[in-house]
């Protein structure tokens, strides 16, 4: 038999399974166009400059639940995940609407992100968009329900610390009243009252200054400051507290050193650090305050011979009203309120403060700080 005449057939077979394969793909193709006109056809033109130009996070979800839409704000939230909702309490608030047919409001709390316990407080409005889609329309009001908790935090601890000085003085009224008759305790009980009024002046003008250093969200008005000025004044302040107990204060480090900033905050700043450091020193020990720069930061650490913090409270120094030894700072009249000032000081002139500290082996704070570009040369201005 004469094999040539199968060269033919196997071509024309080879051309008409070619043509029924390129058939089906262009029909696939066709059908999935038409499926995609259908999905899309409720959602109106203009939708996604839409989303993209809100400030709220913007989510556009189909009869299954699936996105088909997403602003850039609902994204950065983590609201969208793997092209669905992330958090089942919106879906709810999507079946809502479906089920009712009217747009519905509702504040919502959802986890941040996949891990940690942080969370995203919602105003949430979701509406009918087309006859098949929902749209939801997120703002983040987390920001704003923090500061509400740490003002209610605030006045409840200011009111639990207030009391104590203010019972004090009541009771001290109460004893001058009946030992009027009696010069020496007159005396005594007029000494306690002046120190606990003391205490109480000193508590309401560093309840003053943490307000407006918290409100502060950085130095409206930044001006060339010297840190050896800063040092001094601190000092100067210091002197009188640090010789009624016997404590050195030795000073060291680079000098001529200037950051851009407010110097009487940076002063307050400075000596909260220096009187705490006195405060938790043992009588005859000595208080090192030190300045250097590198790499661009000046860095300012007040180091003492004190009785330490526990590792386990080194977190908790910089909270308002924290005491590593209440019983203490009862006795020499601490607020709790100083490392929280100096802390707020320095995140508002853009640094950071550090501590270290070993039980029984003293303490020292650092903060660090952008140091100020230096000015040219005039030679290098020639050059």
């Amino acid at each position: 038999m004469d094999p040539t005449w199968l060269v033919p057939v196997s071509l024309a077979v080879g051309i008409m399974l070619g043509a029924l394969v390129v058939i089906v793909v262009v029909v696939a193709a066709q059908r999935g166009e038409r499926a995609a006109a259908v999905a899309t056809s409720g959602v109106p033109d203009g939708v996604n400059q839409v989303l993209e130009a809100l400030e709220s996070a913007g989510i556009v979800v189909d009869p299954s639940n699936n996105v088909v839409r997403a602003s850039p704000g609902a994204m950065a939230l983590g609201l969208v995940r793997g092209g669905a909702v992330a958090h089942a309490p919106l879906l709810a608030l999507v079946d809502r609407v479906r089920d009712s047919d009217e747009p519905v409001t509702e504040d919502l709390t959802v986890q941040r992100g996949p891990f940690g316990d942080a969370s995203l407080h919602l105003s949430v409005r979701g509406a009918r968009l087309g006859s098949r889609y929902v749209l939801l329309l997120a703002d983040d009001h987390t920001e704003a329900k923090r500061l509400e908790e740490v003002r209610r935090d605030f006045v409840a601890n200011i009111s639990h610390e207030l009391k104590t000085p203010i019972g004090a003085v009541g009771l001290l009224a109460e004893a001058l009243e009946s030992a009027s008759e009696d010069v020496t305790q007159v005396r005594r009980f007029a000494a306690r009252l002046r120190v606990e009024s003391d205490r109480l002046a000193q508590m309401t003008q560093e309840i003053i200054e943490l307000s407006r250093v918290q409100a502060m969200d950085m130095v409206e008005k930044a001006d060339l400051v010297s840190i050896d000025a800063v040092v001094a004044r601190a000092l100067d302040g210091n002197r009188v507290p640090a010789e009624a107990d016997g404590i050195r204060l030795i000073t060291g480090g680079t000098p001529g050193l200037k950051v851009y900033g407010d110097e009487n905050l940076l002063t307050t700043a400075v000596h909260n650090l220096i009187a705490n450091a006195i405060q938790y020193s043992p009588k005859g020990s000595h208080v090192g305050i030190g300045v250097r720069s590198t790499d661009g930061v000046v860095e300012l650490s007040v180091t003492d011979q004190g009785v330490g913090i526990p590792e386990e409270e080194l977190g908790r120094v910089f909270e308002r009203f924290f005491r590593v030894d209440p019983a203490r700072s009862r006795h020499t009249g601490g607020t709790g309120l100083g490392l929280s000032i100096v802390k707020h000081v320095v995140q508002n002139h853009g640094g950071d403060i550090r501590v270290w500290s070993q039980k029984g082996h003293g303490s020292t704070f650092t903060i660090r700080l952008p140091s100020a570009p230096e000015a040219p040369t005039a030679q290098g201005a020639r050059s």
